[in-house]
Parts: C-alpha cells; sequence; structure tokens
C-alpha cells in the first residue's frame, strides 16, 4: 500500500484546500438556502480548471487520475459536500461516458456541457440493463437527485449504458442533506443519442462512481471528527474540558480511527484503478467502508455536542445529513456489499461493533 502522493496532486489538493476555506465554509448556509453555489464561487472554480480534472489533455483538461479526484473530492466535502457536488457538474456521468462510450463520447457529450454556464449531468444507476439502441425512445424518473438541473442524462446498467440530451425535468422536491447541490426528481423523456455494450467497462464506471463518492464521504467525516475534539477541548464541565474525561476521549479517538480506515481503503483502491489493475472488488469494499464509518461518525459527532449538535449553529448536524445522503448514491450499499463479496480482508476487522 502506498502513502505518497504526486506533486501535481500536492499543488492541485493545496490549491482546492484554500479555495474550500475561503469560499466555500464562510457560505455553507447562504448556500443551503439557495439549494445552489453562488455564481460567482463557481464561476471562479470553472476558472481554476478542476471542472476539467479528469479530461484527456486533448479536451483541455489536465488528464489527472482517480487518487487526484479522491484528494479533490474530500478536500471539498470537508468544508461542504452539497457544493462539491454542483461544482462538479459532469459528476460520475463522465465515468459511464469515458468507460464505455471512450474519449470520442466524452467530447462529444461532456465537453459542451462544461462550455454552457450552469449545465449538469445526472447519472442514474439502474439494476438492470435497458438494452437500448440510440434512436430509441426512453422515459423514466429518478426519484432523488442532489442536483437543480440536468441537461444530460447518463443511464448506466450491469453491463450497457445509455445517453440523452437536452433538459430533464428537475421538480425540487425536499431533501435532508447536500442542500447546496439541490434537490430534485429528475423526469426524462427523450430519444437515446448513443449506447453502449460492455460489462467490464460499466463495472469499472460503477467503481469509480463509489470511489468518488466514498470520498466525499471522506471529507465530511473528517470535518465532523475534527470539529467535535475542538469543541470538546473547548468546553468544560466538572472543572476540565469534556475531551479529558475518559469515555469521551476513547469515543473521539474512535472517530478518527474509523476515519482513517476508510481513507486507507479508498486511496488505495484508487491507486489501485489508477495502476490498472483489477480493483472493483476493492473499491466495493472501501464505499462499504467508508458509509459503515459514517454511519459511526456522523451520529457520535452530534452526540458529543449534546443539545448543541442538532443546532445549525454548528457544522454536525450538517455532516450526519449529509453522509446519509451520500450513502443513498452510487447504487447504495447493499449492491456494494454484495460486490464486495471475496475482498473481506479490507474489511476484516474494520468498524467491529459499528
Amino acid at each position: 500500500m502506498e502513502f505518497g502522493i504526486s506533486d501535481d496532486d500536492q499543488l492541485s489538493l493545496d490549491s482546492l484546500t484554500s479555495f474550500a476555506a475561503d469560499e466555500l465554509r464562510p457560505n455553507i448556509r447562504a448556500h443551503e438556502a439557495a439549494r445552489a453555489v453562488a455564481p460567482k464561487v463557481a464561476a471562479a472554480f470553472g476558472e481554476m480548471g478542476f471542472e476539467r480534472l479528469e479530461l484527456s489533455e486533448n479536451l483541455g483538461g489536465a488528464g489527472l487520475g482517480m487518487l487526484s479526484r479522491v484528494l479533490a473530492n474530500a478536500s471539498l466535502a470537508k468544508a461542504d459536500a452539497g457544493a462539491a457536488i454542483a461544482l462538479d457538474r459532469l459528476g460520475p456521468a463522465l465515468y459511464a461516458l469515458s468507460e464505455l462510450g471512450g474519449e470520442a463520447a466524452v467530447a462529444r457529450f461532456a465537453s459542451p456541457l462544461l462550455d454552457t454556464p450552469g449545465a449538469r449531468a445526472v447519472l442514474i444507476v439502474e439494476a438492470e440493463d435497458r438494452r437500448l439502441q440510440a434512436g430509441d425512445r426512453v422515459a423514466g424518473n429518478l426519484a432523488w437527485a442532489p442536483t437543480d438541473r440536468a441537461d444530460l442524462v447518463v443511464g448506466l446498467g450491469p453491463a450497457s449504458a445509455w445517453v440523452v440530451e437536452g433538459p430533464g425535468h428537475a421538480l425540487p422536491v425536499p431533501g435532508a442533506g447536500l442542500h447546496a447541490a439541490g434537490a430534485s426528481r429528475i423526469e426524462f423523456d427523450g430519444a437515446v443519442a448513443a449506447s453502449w455494450t460492455g460489462e467490464a467497462a460499466a463495472r469499472a464506471a460503477l467503481a469509480r462512481t463509489r470511489l468518488a463518492t466514498a470520498a466525499l464521504m471522506l471529507g465530511v467525516m473528517e470535518d465532523a471528527a475534527e470539529f467535535s475534539r475542538e469543541y470538546a477541548q473547548g468546553r468544560v464541565a466538572f472543572g476540565q474540558p469534556i475531551a479529558h474525561h475518559q469515555g469521551l476521549a476513547f469515543l473521539i479517538v474512535e472517530m478518527f480511527t474509523a476515519v482513517a480506515e476508510a481513507r486507507l481503503l479508498v486511496e488505495d483502491a484508487a491507486r489501485r484503478l489508477d495502476a490498472g489493475r483489477d480493483g472493483v472488488q476493492a473499491v466495493a469494499a472501501a464505499f462499504v467502508g467508508a458509509v459503515e464509518a459514517s454511519r459511526f461518525v456522523g451520529p457520535n459527532g452530534v452526540q458529543i455536542l449534546g443539545g448543541h449538535g442538532f443546532m445549525r449553529d454548528y457544522p454536525v448536524e450538517k455532516a450526519m445529513r449529509d453522509v446519509r445522503a451520500l450513502g443513498l448514491l452510487a447504487g447504495g450499499v447493499h449492491r456494494a456489499q454484495d460486490e464486495a463479496a471475496g475482498h473481506e480482508d479490507a474489511l476484516a476487522g474494520a468498524f467491529e461493533g459499528v
């Protein structure tokens, strides 16, 4: 297992960390209330070039890999996971296009979307293949998605993918978390612009989707753990900071341990993919590990703050909401648990008793 990152990744991480601290963190509640990231913030992010992080250099991108995406997502989500999703306008739809359609599909569908201000792509992970061909009519809906637009709808099945261009109908719905990204029911009805088949490619696309989502959970959990520790060190009860009470001190350590374990699994899986190794089971295990860790870290962050944990004055209530919502994405955790079978060594003993 490797732990270092490249110079390019470090430069990107430094820039994103500063951007998140300056532009996202101070505007958490404003972005949540607006159900969107402020236009000037989104424009600044686009000007930095991070919208094209994983696009090839031929398409004007940075040509970076999955580890770069993991580091970027975790850094942004530590400030606001909803804003991180809103800023990544291609999102995991890029993986279905690139894995099954190749660079030609990315050039045809993804690059033009980034040239349209505010446009968003939506990926629908489906349990069964639709067996569509270009020109076929397809209709359906996604009950909930963290977006307020759907300018490109991409469907990903177990062994196929398809694309519908043109705006899907985004109907605002209540959402428990990720408010800055928006929350909508997506209805689509249109002609299939392109379709592809290939089980291995579809599995790879889903794996990348899971890793990108797990990285968002990492950022949220890291923020919740750090804030809980700082609060516990500053809150005095019975003559000493509550962090000095043994039971609470152990809980905080366990939270940090859970985050560290999840990060190791996610980053190792990303390195596997970047090296061209078969990492599908490792990715599924990492996604499951991140979800299990989030179910421990999120609620306990609120518990440490007591009554304050439920107040919007503090970010831990938001962290608990956001990690729960993230766990519903990328096909959900139950499907990942099935696909992680055979990779028990990555999860052996992890989060025991959670």
